[in-house]
């Protein structure tokens, strides 16, 4: 008779589970030797938080739920970054974590935190499974919850006594969820808006990309022809070729973006998460917005849409497009800001300084990386950045994150892209202090034998808040570190290593590491002088403030 591991083990090959991500302990032994014999393998990653990065961007890269898997107390601990993580950014993942038998007491409290308590704020579901016959049950819960609208993490504790107790009981097998689409009112509603702009424009959200929505968004785009821009991570979500292309909010306000956003009358938001930083404050002289998504807009003080279109937004997108064609003449009114704005943001892009500027990195890497490339970030200044300068033309081809926004997740994100993606090149961005922060993995990406690039900016400290101490007239104190020879360090993986020494020097080591395979690490210095001179100069010269207007 099977006992409660091989239950779940086989409840997760019944969910479709290739591989599982994580640092086993005592309490999951039972689910070890079940690992042992199934297909899905066991992804042995250095650090708890890591596979949790790694299982949420499979989610976010595949849409179907990612697992990891911990042991109790401080290995389950270890993984609630990587929940917050998914949580914010809506990636479909489930956590698998261990616990005391919960029938004898024998350790008395050693080891013992209230995960599922822990878990409860950061998941859309956490449970304990206190009966092997509850597993098949509980397990496809947990993943219908992890990838239904809006997706994220859910949490599944297993006792060691649960997992060793035998049962014998059928699987559940999953079944197709179709999502409705908007209400006829809601889209007439929609299309009268638009129809009765003056000035429109599109913004694509977090939630516009979900891989199964780049085709239908493109298709929109393409037969509405309303210029387009996108937050930071909904960059991407539109095939290139266009031309409607006006680029990316990664400020709030003031950028070269905000004065084509400043001078909309109506904004279609699709796939707007209000978790991610705001791409513009909406006031009561601001443009009209209709929200398009799969749930309905959460309203906050920056964004309280006037006009919802709520259902599976690919199908939704079609049934306004059929209302809007041939209706829109003043569809493209502000298209002609278009090269403007794309000249004034790739401004001073070749620049010979070194050590390197954001902007030259930004165009080097984009050099170097094919269109379908995936290039994951880490985060820290840089991601400004690239969320401003880099183009994409291939869906999910930038990878960052701008809900938790939490350092670290970089080089286990790229891991994962090369892990689904071995044809296809992968470069991770890190800030020197990001990357330490998960470094570790570089054995764990070398002894998978990935074929990918890690890119470390090296400033010597934490950059973005020392940027900001300084921009808010602190001084200069705390936030600075010294680094190891990031060469010698890849080389004690086993990865191989270079450094970047003159300002050409970047595209083809790049290249150069790219053609040699396996696991490399370049590192480059950086110059964050452009933060203040662009970000916060440039822009206050150029921009009329929103007080202003």
């Amino acid at each position: 008779m099977p006992k409660g591991s091989d239950l779940l083990v086989s409840a997760l090959e019944n969910e479709g589970v290739e591989r599982i991500f994580g640092v086993p302990g005592e309490e999951n032994l039972d689910v070890v030797e079940s690992l042992r014999q199934s297909r899905i393998q066991l992804v042995l990653t250095r650090h708890e938080q890591a596979a949790a990065f790694m299982a949420a961007t499979y989610g976010r890269l595949t849409g179907r739920p990612g697992v990891c898997i911990s042991t109790l107390g401080p290995g389950a601990l270890n993984l609630a970054t990587g929940a917050a993580y998914a949580h914010l950014g809506a990636m479909p993942m489930v956590l698998i974590t261990g616990q005391k038998a919960i029938r004898t007491v024998r350790q008395a409290r050693f080891q013992i935190v209230d995960i599922v308590a822990t878990m409860k704020p950061l998941t859309k579901s956490s449970r304990q499974i206190v009966s092997a016959e509850t597993i098949p049950t509980l397990v496809r819960d947990a993943f219908r919850t992890a990838q239904e609208e809006r997706p994220g993490p859910a949490h599944l504790e297993l006792p060691e006594d649960v997992a060793g107790e035998e049962a014998d009981v059928a699987l559940v097998p999953p079944h197709p969820i179709e999502i409705p689409v908007a209400d006829p009112a809601a889209l007439d509603r929609a299309a009268a808006l638009i129809g009765g702009a003056q000035r429109p424009m599109v913004m694509l959200g977090a939630a516009a990309s979900r891989p199964r929505l780049a085709d239908a968004l493109s298709a929109f785009v393409q037969r509405a022809r309303i210029p387009f821009f996108n937050t930071q991570m909904g960059k991407g979500s539109v095939a290139g070729g266009s031309n409607l292309y006006m680029g990316t909010a990664a400020l709030s306000e003031r950028d070269y973006l905000h004065a084509a956003i400043d001078q909309a009358d109506l904004i279609v938001a699709i796939g707007h998460d209000t978790v991610e930083k705001p791409p513009f404050i909406m006031g009561p002289r601001g443009p009209k917005v209709i929200h398009v998504g799969y749930t309905p807009a959460t309203v906050e003080q920056v964004f309280f849409p006037h006009a919802e279109v709520v259902g599976d937004v690919g199908s939704s997108l079609a049934l306004l497009a059929d209302r809007l064609d041939g209706k829109l003449p003043r569809a493209s009114a502000l298209l002609p800001l278009r090269d403007g704005i794309l000249a004034r943001i790739a401004e001073r892009a070749t620049e010979a300084r070194f050590p390197l500027t954001p902007q030259r990195i930004v165009h080097d890497v984009r050099a170097v990386m094919p269109a379908d490339g995936i290039v994951a970030l880490d985060n820290g200044m840089y991601k400004i950045w690239f969320a401003r300068n880099y183009r994409t033309t291939v869906a999910n081809t930038l990878l960052l994150d701008n809900a938790l926004a939490t350092m670290g997740a970089g080089l286990p994100s790229a891991m994962m892209a090369s892990m689904l993606y071995p044809n296809r090149r992968v470069l991770a961005v890190c800030g020197d202090g990001g990357f330490m922060m998960n470094s570790q993995e570089l054995e764990t990406a070398v002894r998978l034998r990935l074929n990918l690039v890690v890119l470390v900016l090296v400033d010597n400290a934490y950059g973005m808040i020392r940027w900001k101490q300084a921009v808010d007239r602190f001084p200069d104190w705390g936030l600075t570190y010294g680094n190891p020879d990031f060469v010698k360090y890849a080389a004690a993986y086993g990865a191989s290593g270079w450094h970047v020494q003159h300002a050409d020097g970047l595209a083809p080591t790049l290249e150069a590491a790219f053609k040699a395979g396996g696991v490399g690490l370049v590192s480059v210095p950086v110059d964050y002088s452009e933060n203040t001179r662009v970000l916060v100069d440039e822009l206050k010269a150029n921009v009329t403030a929103p007080e202003a207007r």
